[in-house]
């Protein structure tokens, strides 16, 4: 049985609740069980965003995430709450761009992932968010060319279809890292 955890958090407007999106429409499109969890504070940009995603083989039990296998930091508050959180063995990705300091575990991954920098350099400033989602996707050996274009099908609205390129542009950038 195969289970990962994903915990995102940041500040409202970062995309957390977005990428925790994809990430859980991928795991259905590839008949995975799944559970998505937002939670946000009550500003809607600014405030803390976060968001428990669980893809399983199995039936998910419950849909709360207390020690995620996956953690995505996307501002140094959230990597400070989260991050002894993380299960051993576990994996953090943070955005190096808003978080200077060091990861204090030894018993987890850590990718620093200059997103933020790398989304204004690159012509989509607010598409951080998914330049992780691919380093994810990259490092768990999730990534396929297949999934990512039906998930971006599910999450972005046939108003926003403008958009499709543009977030596969910073998943594959994501990737690329």
């Amino acid at each position: 049985m195969s289970t990962k955890q994903y915990l995102f958090s940041g500040f409202g407007g970062q995309g957390i609740l977005f990428a925790g999106k994809f990430i859980a429409y991928k795991g259905l499109i590839e008949d995975k069980q799944v559970s998505w969890l937002p939670s946000y504070g009550p500003e809607m940009r600014g405030g803390t965003a976060s968001c428990s995603v669980i893809v399983s083989d199995e039936p998910v039990g419950s849909p709360i995430v207390t020690y995620p296998d996956v953690l995505v930091a996307m501002n140094l508050p959230s990597l400070d709450r989260f991050e002894s959180k993380v299960a051993p063995g576990g994996v953090i990705f943070l955005d190096s761009s808003l978080i200077e300091r060091e990861v204090t575990r030894t018993d987890v991954t850590v990718h620093r992932i200059p997103a933020t920098k790398l989304a204004g350099e690159n012509g989509f400033p607010t598409l951080a968010n998914m330049i992780i989602v691919g380093k994810i996707l990259k490092e768990l050996g999730e990534y396929n060319d297949e999934g990512l274009k039906a998930a971006l099908a599910k999450v972005i609205s046939a108003k926003h279809a403008d958009m499709m390129e543009v977030n596969r542009k910073a998943i594959d950038l994501g990737a690329s890292l």
